[in-house]
């Protein structure tokens, strides 16, 4: 799964951490989302989405492999 998390970080001006305590996860856990090392819940997507008031598929997309 692809995503556009760091892009929509950087817009907002926005840390890892501030992410992170805006989700209720670790700032460790938002630096894997984003690397493609860890794939979110729904729960979780849909928090990230609520962040940056946007709809989850502006900031997740599926690969052909997934």
């Amino acid at each position: 799964m692809k995503n556009r998390i760091r892009v929509e970080r950087a817009e907002l001006k926005m840390t890892q951490q501030q992410l992170a305590e805006a989700i209720g996860v670790s700032r460790q856990t938002v630096n894997a989302i984003e690397t493609g090392r860890f794939v979110p819940s729904s729960i979780l997507i849909l928090k990230i989405a609520r962040v940056f008031r946007k709809p989850v598929e502006s900031i997740f997309e599926l690969e052909d492999n997934d």
